[in-house]
């Protein structure tokens, strides 16, 4: 979800749901490492409206002192929750030793879960997504111990190994129910979610307090709900989406369609580029693309000829 879920995305989707659809959404992870983050770059990443809305910060890094005090930022800037990532699968992260390069040392993942929660106010709950092993789930148990042990209020567990990143047909709920019996603290259950049944039979099957949803959320903006957009409120996210977009990053056209791409890549909601997207996703001019999504286009943005060779 790294460059998806960004303000713009995560407050269309609050504003879609309440609170008894769509309890909250987290961050893209804030990457700590030299030292601790600047107040400017947290709330860049929280959104003009961020901290006023049900969002929780995710940090991920390995250094104990200096996700402290970044933490300790984010709760003066408003922050109402923080969550630590020991779940990215990045090649940068592993080479940092940080994301699920820490699932190869748990006790190094409890002090920094206990870094965290000794950084913040008690009222301020510290929770931790993992996924479920590097190249097994062995040492799942250990895992989702080493989590509750350093004090985190909540265990989000992403059902696939590292080594399984996000095939599909590998998402495994029974190591999620796994976890629910190894903790005593709630468990989020995370993976193999691809429609509106799935969430409530993931928590049914696992004994999962709450459910994550990752990429259906892009595939269909309305998973958690259930309803079926039509095909104008489909065309009306994206077109709000792009706006808010081009406010936010001052009209950069280039960086604006490439997000688009991202979300078209996925998009099922309406069936909308059920025909066409490989069109879309070939759309070479920035610019092409942005205006054909604020028209709220019928067809596919024409794609440019390319230039007859003398």
């Amino acid at each position: 979800m790294d460059g998806v879920t960004d303000p713009t995305f995560r407050d269309l989707l609050l504003d879609l749901h309440d609170e008894g659809v769509l309890g909250g959404t987290f961050t893209e992870f804030l990457r700590v490492s030299a030292h601790p983050l600047p107040r400017h770059a947290i709330e860049k990443t929280l959104g003009p409206r961020g901290a006023r809305r049900r969002l929780g910060l995710q940090l991920m890094g390995n250094h104990e002192a200096h996700l402290g005090e970044t933490a300790r930022r984010a709760a003066e800037l408003g922050v109402q929750l923080i969550d630590i990532n020991f779940g990215c699968p990045a090649r940068g992260a592993a080479k940092s030793i940080a994301g699920c390069a820490l699932l190869a040392d748990p006790s190094r993942m409890r002090r920094l879960v206990q870094a965290l929660r000794d950084a913040l106010p008690t009222h301020i709950p510290v929770t931790a997504k993992i996924r479920s092993g590097l190249e097994d789930d062995s040492n799942l148990e250990d895992l989702a111990k080493a989590v509750e042990d350093g004090g985190a209020a909540l265990l989000t567990v992403h059902c696939r190994t590292k080594k399984e990143a996000y095939r599909d047909g590998t998402a495994r709920w029974e190591r999620i129910a796994r976890c629910v019996a190894a903790v005593n603290i709630p468990v989020c259950g995370n993976g193999g979610i691809e429609e509106h049944a799935h969430i409530e039979a993931m928590m049914r099957a696992t004994g999962a307090a709450f459910a994550m949803v990752g990429r259906a959320a892009i595939a269909d903006p309305w998973v958690f709900s259930g309803h079926r957009a039509t095909t104008d409120e489909s065309r009306d996210f994206l077109a709000r989406y792009a706006e808010d977009m081009l406010e936010r990053t001052q009209g950069r056209m280039v960086r604006v369609a490439a997000r688009l791409k991202q979300m078209i890549r996925y998009w099922k909601a309406a069936g909308l580029f059920e025909e066409s997207r490989s069109r879309w996703l070939r759309t070479k001019s920035p610019e092409t693309l942005v205006a054909a999504i604020l028209r709220r286009a019928e067809m596919e943005p024409s794609c440019p000829t390319p230039p007859a060779k003398a």
